[in-house]
């Protein structure tokens, strides 16, 4: 019902405020064994805080894509594609 108050779902907001505070504090963890920055993994971990931001504050996008793209199941897929794509690449 369009009339509902939005729902917070607090294991994406969490997943997405600690990418938000882990690269902050610790911006080795984007880094390649070269010394370049990991584009891979990082793109991943911003889609996981994205998503994870996005749906922990309870918005819904209208677009089919969009709703898949930015869900909590697309947050868990980025945040756990992001660690398989950083230990496959030691």
């Amino acid at each position: 019902d369009k009339n509902q108050a939005p729902k917070v779902s607090l294991v994406p907001l969490l997943i997405g405020c600690a990418v938000i505070v882990g690269i902050t504090i610790y911006p080795k963890a984007v880094v390649a064994a070269d010394g370049n920055t990991d584009h891979g993994v990082l793109m991943l971990l911003m889609w996981a805080m994205m998503a994870g931001l996005v749906r922990g504050v309870g918005f819904v996008p209208r677009s089919k894509v969009l709703r898949w793209g930015l869900s909590s199941t697309a947050c868990y897929a980025a945040c756990l594609l992001s660690v398989a794509v950083k230990l496959l690449s030691k």
